[in-house]
């Protein structure tokens, strides 16, 4: 499964246009209940702004809404998802909050003001490409622990999760395209001597 790109950090710019204060505010979130939270703070840092043009984009469910927030329809939230959607930017929403400066700036306007406030989130932050992987908890016993320790750095198979008892349970990390690979691989290391557990998936 490809992987995709999301924000590392909340980020907020501003621009001020024909009087017009345009803030732009990204924000990585994974649910909707993070998207409803972080609507509630920007509206409460942001109080009394004419409008609050927004678009988001949960890869779980491929969950994408824009509003134009009683913007003329197609000038506020759609621009934005349109940049979101061209870099292929999910499990994030941005809201561009706008104070009116008495200058009507039409459709035309509208819509570059917005989609530019947009970029201006996405211009001085390297985004994050998350991936797809498979997560196996493993019991190993102490005489293969170290080689297989090696194997999984050499691999670039992130280790989580160590406990130490009568062996070593573990927890490693797997690139999804990799998974068939992984579990052939540990039984004919091991000669079928380490035992494994699938765990699920997780994007990181």
């Amino acid at each position: 499964m490809e992987g995709f790109f999301s924000l590392p950090r909340a980020i907020t710019v501003e621009q001020t246009i024909e009087k017009s204060r345009f803030i732009g505010v990204g924000v990585p979130v994974q649910t909707m209940d993070g998207i409803n939270s972080a609507m509630v703070r920007i509206r409460e840092e942001y109080p009394n702004a004419r409008h609050y043009v927004y678009a988001y984009r949960l890869h779980k469910g491929a969950v994408e809404k824009a509003s134009d927030d009683g913007e003329p329809q197609g000038t506020g939230g759609r621009p934005v998802l349109d940049f979101l959607q061209h870099q292929n930017v999910w499990n994030v929403l941005v809201v561009v909050v706008r104070y009116f400066g008495g200058i009507l700036l039409g459709t035309g306007g509208l819509t570059r003001a917005y989609g530019s406030t947009a970029r201006q989130v996405f211009t001085d932050v390297e985004l994050v490409k998350l991936t797809l992987f498979h997560r196996y908890r493993l019991c190993i016993p102490y005489d293969w622990y170290e080689p297989l320790k090696y194997q999984f750095h050499q691999r670039h198979w992130p280790i989580q999760n160590e406990e130490f008892g009568a062996a070593v349970e573990l927890t490693v990390s797997v690139p999804e395209t990799q998974t068939e690979l992984f579990r052939q691989w540990v039984e004919d290391f091991t000669r079928k001597q380490v035992k494994f557990q699938d765990q699920g998936t997780v994007w990181g």
